[in-house]
């Protein structure tokens, strides 16, 4: 077969004989590519040089941002503890009165130990001897001591005041050593607000005690938040004459000693 060149036929491409056979199944030099040990199957860089290790990329972990977890979690736990207050606060409202008063912590319920003693309605002229002190409910004067939010500074008489707790009045009274500060709060719970009344008592057990008809709360100072749960509950509701038995027109008068006014109280007035 002949070869076509551009110098014609005589002439022939030019070739390098370098002397060497090539190995048997191995192409000629001039076919190998270039290279040398990389050329095993390591692929070499573009830039020349020696064969480098191809470097694995490392993966960075960027931590967590804490700070917006933790305020979503925090406004969840404040959000369910709202919830849930609200939906105790709302059971705890539905409830009955007396069931309420009975969920409070240290209250004792003398309709439940002495039923003869909460009848009420006994009246008796002269000092009366009670058998718990200061007194929940028995036989008392016809004459009741002003329970219009009235802050009384000396002792009043027990025989008044028992009648006023048949009326629906919550009877706060304290210990004469008190601090003032926690004569001043509990003064602010009271004064101007009808059917309540503060006033010293002596030989107290406790610095602080509170009464309604039937029932006694002792408490070791103002700030105990069963105060106000005891006002909240039994001012009014625990009154066996009504929500609308009367507080005015009471004694208003300090010192022990009943005034027995009788008659001129009337039995059983109610407000107008």
């Amino acid at each position: 077969m002949s070869i076509s060149t551009p110098g014609g036929p005589e002439r022939r491409p030019t070739v390098v004989s370098t002397g060497k056979k090539p190995a048997a199944g191995r192409p000629a030099a001039a076919d190998k590519p270039s290279g040398d040990k990389a050329g095993k199957g390591t692929p070499r860089q573009a830039g020349g040089g020696k064969g480098r290790k191809p470097i694995t990329p490392v993966k960075v972990s960027q931590g967590r941002n804490w700070g917006p977890i933790a305020l979503f979690v925090a406004v969840g736990v404040l959000a369910a503890g709202i919830i849930g207050y609200g939906a105790y606060a709302a059971v705890q409202g539905s409830k009955p009165w007396d069931k309420r008063a009975d969920a409070i912590d240290g209250i004792v319920d003398f309709r439940k130990k002495d039923k003869d003693l909460v009848k009420g309605g006994n009246h008796q002229p002269g000092p009366i001897k009670y058998s718990v002190l200061p007194p929940v409910a028995g036989p008392h004067n016809a004459a009741w001591q002003n329970c219009m939010g009235d802050v009384y500074d000396a002792p009043i008489a027990n025989e008044h005041a028992v009648h006023s707790l048949e009326h629906g009045t919550v009877w706060i009274t304290y210990r004469p050593d008190l601090p003032a500060d926690q004569v001043a709060k509990l003064k602010a719970k009271v004064q101007g607000k009808e059917k309540l009344m503060l006033s010293p008592f002596e030989g107290l057990d406790k610095p602080i005690s509170l009464q309604a008809w039937g029932f006694q709360l002792k408490v070791d100072n103002a700030d105990d938040g069963r105060i106000d749960e005891f006002i909240k509950t039994l001012r009014v509701n625990a009154s066996i004459e009504g929500p609308n038995a009367n507080c005015a027109q009471g004694v208003t008068a300090t010192g022990t000693t009943p005034r027995d006014l009788g008659d001129q109280m009337g039995d059983q007035p109610v407000q107008q």
